[in-house]
């Protein structure tokens, strides 16, 4: 039944909080297959190689980072750039749709460059992009010459800009596998995966998916999450089949009828999330996650730390020196809360470091 947001009921900090964390796999670990987890939170965010891994370890229970390795040399993920003009880990089948759907936000990005392709026709340049990188994988300095043959006039950044947005370009293995390493090589999502892309999915059924992963959530929140404006719409066509609330600050927050919205006292253990987490950047007001007085305070210009969760919300970063795992905590933690965090960090060690030895040492956040 549809609600105004007048009388929806309200969901607090805790509230918003277990049901996200419940929804990501944070609040108990999933038995989940690594590639049935990476399409169900619609990706992992994965600027660096090696987050993807440390989501999952602190998301399912048995994962070993093979499982993902094994299944982006299979093909079965891949390694590319969609939301938020940032790369991501996906499905197959995500790559070949979600990368259409956020096409207008390829397309405003390309717009700020237009000064440096003047005199550059976009549509010859996809194709001859396309046909570079489906010869043979490049790194982008070597796509972003061999376009510079055709338009030497051009702005070679600008260049380099404009391929990435007009073609669906993915990270060829062994770039993203555990344990290995490799340049940045690109060919196409359709040329890696040996089939042509889907037509970008109805919008709909996108909203459908983000609230199932990330919800309850605003308009704002998702937009927030996709890099995409004009939302409004698609969640007012939606309305009647969704259930409606509103936060503590009198937002709108739709979501699935039948989704989990646990108690807000449902204990949360100690999660250990890598840099560039989903969780903190797929809404437009992070206080679910984030405390007020911590905003802002895991992150340094462009570099995200990687964060320490306790009770459900960030409560310091934590590092990997040589021989250590540091957990610098942003206040005290009582010696239940450290005999907690503490057996969360063995946990991920044994997970992601299997063979080696670390010690555990806590530290303290210098203030900015």
């Amino acid at each position: 039944m549809t609600k105004t947001t007048a009388t929806a009921p309200v969901l607090g900090a805790r509230a918003l909080n277990r049901a996200t964390l419940d929804r990501q796999l944070l609040l108990r670990r999933s038995p989940m297959a690594a590639t049935a987890a990476v399409e169900h939170l619609l990706g992992l965010q994965a600027q660096n190689v090696k987050p993807p891994y440390y989501a999952l370890a602190a998301r399912l229970d048995g994962f070993r980072p093979e499982h993902l390795s094994t299944a982006m040399e299979a093909r079965d993920v891949v390694r590319i750039v969609t939301m938020r003009s940032t790369i991501h880990t996906h499905t197959a089948d995500d790559a070949l749709t979600l990368r259409p759907l956020v096409q207008a936000a390829r397309d405003r990005e390309l717009g700020q460059f237009r000064k440096g392709l003047t005199g550059v026709d976009l549509d010859r340049l996809a194709a001859i992009g396309r046909e570079l990188v489906e010869a043979e994988p490049r790194t982008m300095k070597q796509l972003r010459e061999a376009l510079l043959a055709t338009w030497p006039e051009a702005d070679p950044f600008a260049l380099s800009v404009a391929a990435r947005c007009t073609l669906p370009l993915v990270q060829v293995t062994p770039r993203g596998v555990w344990g290995r390493s490799g340049q940045v090589a690109l060919t196409t999502a359709e040329h890696w995966l040996g089939r042509p892309a889907e037509p970008a999915p109805a919008p709909d059924a996108t909203v459908l998916r983000y609230l199932g992963a990330f919800g309850p959530a605003s308009v704002k929140d998702m937009q927030t999450w996709a890099g995409l404006t004009r939302l409004r719409e698609v969640f007012e066509r939606l309305r009647p089949a969704l259930e409606v609330f509103r936060d503590e600050n009198g937002v709108e927050l739709f979501d699935l009828p039948d989704a989990s919205r646990p108690d807000p006292d449902t204990p949360a253990p100690p999660r250990f999330l890598p840099e560039f987490d989903n969780l903190l950047l797929s809404h437009a007001d992070r206080s679910r996650v984030v405390p007020a007085d911590l905003k802002g305070r895991t992150w340094r210009g462009n570099q995200a730390y990687r964060t320490l969760l306790v009770d459900g919300f960030v409560a310091g970063l934590w590092k990997l020196e040589e021989g250590a795992l540091v957990v610098e905590p942003f206040g005290g933690l009582s010696g239940a809360r450290r005999d907690e965090v503490t057996a969360e960090g063995e946990r991920m060690l044994t997970t992601m470091h299997a063979g080696e030895k670390y010690d555990i040492r806590f530290g303290t956040v210098a203030r900015p």
